[in-house]
């Protein structure tokens, strides 16, 4: 790909559109999307003939249809148009739209998830808030038909029956027969069965709450009672209203739902109620059926110090603890068990810390991936070949890829996705074939079908940048630079830049400097980026992101110096980065501004208030202000409980800093985010006013978490950088425009020391 050379020096310095192939901000968020259009929610049919996936329709980007594809032949077909299943609009339960904002899928419409039956000759397919059954050959049939939504439906392994969630119970139905029973009938009000409560389904990616055994009679069920979970009264202020609604939220330090484990047979009788252990206080992670007879159930302490691997005797209930994670600061749970054929497992832990590959063979894990490296996630086993397919970090942080590896332990992993390319992947059970979806950043994400040997069979997704929506653009695409900084214990931190092309002898640019710097996410990859940073760079910006220490897939000793300690070594890492930036020659020093969401609003926050003269703009968007008002598995992973030890939320806190703020800030936010929930901005306003400390705010009715719709995307983009020019003075600006700087004519923010670095 080439690079654009001929952008003019006026355009660094945010001038308007000058050439035809100028990218408008509208066009960044319109449909189709213009890194082109890929399927999503790829599956493997059980019997290995059939690949599935969700692709949106060409009028209507958030409504994803359902599609299958043959192996054999690569041929594709239409198999569920959701408008012929559903073509009224969807009035979806309670339980159903909290579902969908706790998976991310709360602007989706149409079908956002199937199953497929056991022997993949049909698909299960919930469709607004009802259940469809559509065979592979032949016309759909409705299951269910209900004023409440059928939530985590699922069908039995024998195919007879499907489950799901109803109201505050459980219910199966046969699918020959169309008879519906309920499972549980105790269910009622803060108690309900079958559902994950709020920290399982947010924070412990566990969205079901219902296990079918291997033999289809009986089914291990939760039981959620959250009569002691405070109740966050939320106001979901729209454009139409206010809606005001009394959310079970269990705040750090506050009270957590108690969460237990029965195991129900189909044919009814008494439920079997399984030891969960001693202390009733604790989080249940994941369940895992190893027999017809036997469970495998993980447990965390609420401290999450420790996973506990319990045995479970299906008849009784009756527990034993197999395996113990322990941690000097928190456990990461994880989804790699897979069982194999002697009755042992395969299974990841951080225990020599790098998430790696272990076997148990009954009586003690034995280690198969060694190295300073992480395995991410385990996809599939093929005992009789000696083989283990993972997905991680093998030979650099900056790829995450798909390997073969050998369950003996000998010789190195074997690369089957692309070089040079990031990779996520699908497998069947026994690694046959593969699902890879990877980019790089110069090719928008692609999806094929490839053996274990990385042979491709064929495209689901060719999606060849001159066949994009960008292509038009595509000739002055910016590649990034990438690089490392040192942290101050000495290790790397990388760092990813992109720099404006055509940049005049002594230009210096003006900075985005962007950030999330939460535990759990990385951001610097190699991979395709955001369409956004594409036109910030085109709008003379440069932009800059830092994976600072606590951030994923780095090992423990890079994630864990953020234990009891937030907003302390991210905030030194990230001025580590904004002090090697203002060595560049091609750095306006003077006008680095500092933008982030969610955990990165929190972060620009805290940047603006620790080193109140280091940037001389900041963006947060739905930032955490007060760490007492999130959630209780998140927070206390890293910051411990409140209740006990309230110092590291009260050092952690960006309120009792709000007088600091000593530069422009733009504070955005959802009136119904109902993750990071308007108390936190509200609580901040407050502050600032009583303080005397000018800001700026937009916030968005009825939005919740994410601004998804583009037409809202756009109007916060453009209210952004209207903001920025403003703030940072821009040349062409600032006769027309008052400049920020509280009052500043001229900026000082010298406060992060020199840093050396790579850059490469």
């Amino acid at each position: 790909m080439r690079q654009a050379l001929g952008l003019l020096v006026g355009a660094m310095l945010m001038g308007n559109a000058t050439t035809a192939r100028d990218l408008p901000l509208e066009r960044v968020f319109a449909s189709p999307p213009l890194s082109g259009t890929v399927p999503r929610a790829l599956t493997l049919s059980p019997d290995g003939r059939h690949v599935a996936y969700l692709k949106p329709r060409a009028e209507d980007p958030l409504r994803s249809d359902l599609w299958v594809r043959e192996v054999s032949t690569g041929a594709e077909r239409l198999a569920v148009d959701s408008l012929a299943l559903s073509p009224a609009p969807a009035s979806l339960s309670e339980a159903e739209l909290q579902r969908r904002e706790r998976a991310r899928l709360a602007s989706a419409r149409g079908i956002v998830e199937y199953r497929w039956a056991p022997d993949g000759r049909a698909l299960l397919v919930p469709l607004d808030g009802d259940l469809w059954l559509q065979p592979l050959d032949g016309p759909a049939r409705r299951l269910t038909r209900s004023e409440e939504s059928e939530v985590d439906a699922k069908l039995s392994p024998d195919g007879r029956f499907v489950s799901y969630a109803r109201g505050a119970n459980l219910f199966v139905t046969e699918i020959a027969t169309g008879s519906e029973r309920a499972v549980t009938t105790e269910g009622e009000g803060p108690v309900f069965y079958g559902q994950a409560e709020f920290v399982a389904q947010e924070e412990m990616k566990r969205m079901t709450g219902q296990w079918w055994s291997p033999d289809s009679a009986r089914l291990a069920v939760t039981r959620v009672d959250e009569r002691a979970v405070a109740t966050a009264v939320r106001a979901a202020i729209g454009s139409d209203g206010t809606r005001v609604t009394a959310q079970r939220y269990p705040f750090a330090g506050t009270a957590n739902a108690r969460v237990s484990l029965e195991i129900r047979a189909l044919d009814g009788g008494a439920p079997v109620m399984v030891d969960l252990g001693p202390d009733p206080d604790i989080y249940l992670a994941r369940v895992t059926w190893a027999s017809p007879s036997r469970l495998l159930v993980q447990t965390q302490p609420r401290d999450q110090s420790r996973i506990d691997l319990l045995d479970v005797d299906a008849a009784t209930g009756r527990s034993r603890r197999i395996l113990s994670e322990t941690a000097t600061a928190w456990t990461n749970l994880h989804d790699n068990l897979k069982l194999l054929r002697d009755g042992g497992f395969l299974w990841t832990s951080e225990r020599d810390g790098f998430s790696h590959l272990y076997r148990f063979d009954g009586r003690r894990l034995v280690q198969i991936t060694r190295g300073p490296h992480v395995v991410d996630e385990l996809l599939a086993v093929d005992e009789g070949a000696g083989l283990a397919f993972v997905t991680g970090f093998f030979e650099t942080p900056l790829e995450k890829a798909l390997y073969a590896v050998r369950l003996d332990g000998r010789g190195r992993p074997r690369r089957i996705s692309p070089a040079g390319m990031s990779a996520e992947a699908v497998m069947d059970e026994r690694g046959t074939v593969a699902l890879v979806t990877a980019s790089s950043p110069a090719q928008p994400p692609q999806v094929s079908l490839v053996d274990r040997e990385g042979v491709r069979r064929f495209w689901i997704a060719e999606n060849r940048l001159e066949d994009t929506p960008y292509a038009p653009y595509a000739e002055a695409h910016v590649l990034p630079r990438f690089g490392t900084l040192k942290a101050a214990d000495g290790q790397l931190l990388h760092w990813m830049m992109l720099v404006p092309p055509g940049l005049a002898a002594g230009a210096r640019a003006p900075v985005f400097l962007e950030v999330y710097g939460g535990p759990g996410v990385q951001r610097v990859r190699r991979q395709w980026g955001a369409m956004l940073h594409q036109y910030l760079v085109r709008r003379g910006f440069v932009v800059f992101q830092i994976d600072n220490r606590g951030s994923a897939n780095r090992g423990t000793a890079f994630e864990f110096p953020i234990h009891r300690r937030l907003g302390t070594v991210e905030v030194e890492d990230q001025l580590a980065g904004l002090a090697w930036l203002r060595q560049q020659p091609f750095v306006d020093p003077d006008r680095v501004a500092v933008y982030g969401w969610s955990y990165g609003g929190y972060m620009a926050l805290r940047l603006m208030t620790k080193a109140p003269e280091a940037f001389a703009a900041g963006v947060a968007g739905a930032p955490v202000t007060d760490w007492r008002l999130y959630d209780t598995h998140y927070t206390e992973r890293y910051l411990g409980n409140p209740a006990r030890d309230p110092a590291p939320y009260d050092a952690s806190a960006i309120v009792p800093d709000a007088a600091r703020l000593a530069r422009p800030l733009l504070l955005l936010h959802g009136l119904a985010d109902d993750n990071v929930v308007f108390d936190h901005s509200a609580k901040l306003m407050a502050a600032l006013q009583a303080a005397g400390r000018p800001f700026e705010t937009m916030v968005y009715p009825g939005q919740t978490h994410a601004i998804r719709e583009p037409a809202l995307a756009t109007h916060m983009w453009t209210t952004i950088l209207a903001f920025l020019e403003r703030s940072l003075c821009l040349p062409q600006r600032a006769g027309t425009a008052p400049c920020g700087h509280a009052g500043k004519g001229h900026m000082e923010p010298r406060e992060a020391a020199p840093a050396k670095g790579t850059n490469g």
